[in-house]
C-alpha cells in the first residue's frame, strides 16, 4: 500500500484553527465544520498519514488571522504552532525542505508560466502552487489528497497511479 499525504488547503485550515467567520467551508452538500475537519485528521492521523503544509496555504491562512474580527491570537497560536511542527517535521508533518526543489529559479519561473494561463479561469497563484505541490509528491508515488473546501482544487487532486520516483541519489 502507497504512502498518503494530505495536503491542507487554506480553507479547511481555517476551519480547523476556527478563525473568525471561517468557521466552515465547501458547498452546502459538502460542508466542512470544525468537527468534521477534527474527526478527519485524528482518521488520517490513525493510518500514518503525512501532512503536508503548503507555504501558500501558511500565507493565506495569516492573511485571514491578521484580517479576521474577534479573536486573532488563538487562531495565530495555533497555526505557529502548525509551522513550527512542519519545520520540525515532526509527526505527522513532513518538512518544508522537501519541496524545495519547487521554490528554487526553475521551479518559480515554471509556476509563473503555468499559472498565468490557468490566471483566466480564476485559479490563484496559491492554488496553482499548492497544485505544484501535489504533483511532487504524487511523482514520487504518494496517494496524495488535497484537503480543501474548493471544489475547483480539488479537482486537480492527482487521481492516478503514478510512476514511482527515483530519488536523485540513485540517479546516473
Amino acid at each position: 500500500m502507497k504512502k498518503k499525504v494530505l495536503i491542507i488547503d487554506t480553507s479547511i485550515l481555517c476551519v480547523w484553527l476556527q478563525v473568525t467567520d471561517m468557521e466552515n467551508c465547501g458547498p452546502d452538500n459538502d460542508r466542512w465544520t470544525y468537527e468534521r475537519v477534527c474527526r478527519k485528521i485524528a482518521e488520517e492521523q490513525e493510518k500514518d498519514t503525512t501532512f503536508i503544509l503548503p507555504v501558500a496555504t501558511i500565507i493565506e491562512t495569516d492573511n485571514h488571522i491578521a484580517h479576521a474580527r474577534g479573536d486573532r491570537f488563538n487562531p495565530a497560536r495555533k497555526l505557529a504552532d502548525k509551522i513550527i511542527d512542519a519545520a520540525n517535521a515532526n509527526s505527522p508533518w513532513a518538512a518544508f525542505t522537501e519541496q524545495e526543489e519547487l521554490w528554487n529559479n526553475q521551479g518559480l519561473a515554471s509556476l509563473a508560466a503555468r499559472w498565468k494561463d490557468t490566471a483566466v479561469n480564476g485559479q490563484s497563484l496559491g492554488d496553482a502552487s499548492i497544485v505544484d505541490v501535489a504533483n511532487y509528491y504524487y511523482e514520487m508515488g504518494f496517494e496524495v489528497e488535497i484537503l480543501t473546501g474548493d471544489k475547483g482544487l480539488k479537482a486537480y487532486q492527482p487521481t492516478t497511479a503514478a510512476p514511482a520516483r527515483i530519488p536523485r541519489r540513485y540517479k546516473k
